[in-house]
């Protein structure tokens, strides 16, 4: 497996790392958990080395998981996991909103070490900018945690270029995990130009737009049950009829390419810069090795251009999340 530096950090991990979000469930039926703690270890026979959870997976239900998974090689891996959102520390209820007082930082850190069975984390994000608390003072705690050698590097999510630059100041950040991919490229008109400038990685979530650029998602798809994308836009009635254009072009250069439709726009992510590592999830260990096989994909700069030209074509439709949780990405 190829590796990749985040920024001028000198965090080196996998050019492709692991989303481990849907391994508690989210998309429906809950997988079973010995096969997801088999499956991650499998990710690390094949050179992953990053793996990413957060309190709010569970909640905490993820880090344990993750944590048992890769005790066996903890030494070979970097682990990521996020603070930010109101959670009981006590219940796990959760009290809707964002939390980042210093001392729910150090609280939810605190649990985080202790579920995960590590000593320190190796890249701890605020999930979500709170927009009660300034982003310096959250900076402060999360520097006080790394004084401690309780955190190695830190990062953000879902952060403004704004808020990265302040916070930043405070104390360098190693990340920005937000979504990209070809199904959204906000990040592309700010985001990426500052981290560039500051030198900062970007690991972006999403980056198959939650399986749609797999190609195996179509107007007749029946989500189960308890799958969040029930509730988003984009995959709803006429918008997903429309953004069938994206699949399809996709799949048009997959097939010229040799590879899955998959591999392209994982291969198209890693092709913007040399410090983007994209980190897809997956239940299935079929996908995994097919998403790890983009590492393997070159496309040409005439490649680039064709897929850049024939997508700022299309008239993609619907918002990437709820309208309730978009609220929290304006930070």
């Amino acid at each position: 497996m190829q590796k990749r530096k985040l920024g001028t950090s000198g965090l080196e991990v996998s050019a492709i790392g692991l989303g481990c979000m849907g391994m508690t469930g989210v998309y429906g039926d809950m997988p079973d958990r010995a096969t997801m703690i088999d499956l991650t270890r499998k990710a690390v026979d094949l050179g992953v080395t990053l793996f990413d959870s957060a309190e709010a997976y569970g909640p905490w239900t993820n880090e344990e998981l993750v944590g048992e998974a890769l005790k066996p090689v903890r030494d070979q891996v970097v682990i990521a996991t996020k603070f930010g959102f109101d959670i009981d520390q006590t219940t796990g209820e959760r009290r809707g909103g964002a939390n980042s007082r210093p001392d729910h930082v150090r609280q939810v850190t605190e649990n985080a070490l202790r579920r995960l069975g590590i000593e320190t984390i190796d890249l701890l994000y605020q999930h979500r900018v709170d927009p009660n608390v300034p982003i310096e003072e959250t900076a402060g705690a999360v520097k006080d945690l790394i004084a401690e050698g309780k955190v190695r590097h830190w990062g953000l999510s879902e952060a403004s270029a704004a808020t990265v630059r302040r916070a930043h100041a405070v104390l360098p950040v190693a990340a920005l995990q937000s979504e990209y991919s070809l199904w959204y490229r906000g990040p592309e008109a700010e985001i990426l130009p500052t981290l560039e400038e500051l030198g900062i990685g970007f690991v972006p979530f999403s980056p198959l737009g939650a399986g749609f650029l797999t190609g195996k998602i179509d107007p007749a798809t029946k989500f189960p049950e308890g799958d969040f994308r029930t509730m988003v836009p984009r995959f709803q009635g006429e918008a997903l009829e429309a953004n069938m254009a994206l699949v399809a072009l996709v799949k048009d250069v997959a097939a010229r390419k040799n590879a899955t439709p998959a591999q392209v726009a994982l291969a198209w992510l890693l092709a913007q810069k040399p410090w983007i590592v994209p980190i897809p999830g997956t239940t299935k260990l079929h996908r995994l090795e097919e998403n790890l096989g983009a590492v393997d994909v070159t496309l040409s700069p005439d490649d680039l251009r064709e897929i850049d030209e024939a997508s700022a074509r299309l008239d993609l439709q619907g918002a990437r999340l709820p309208e309730a949780v978009l609220a929290l990405t304006n930070g």
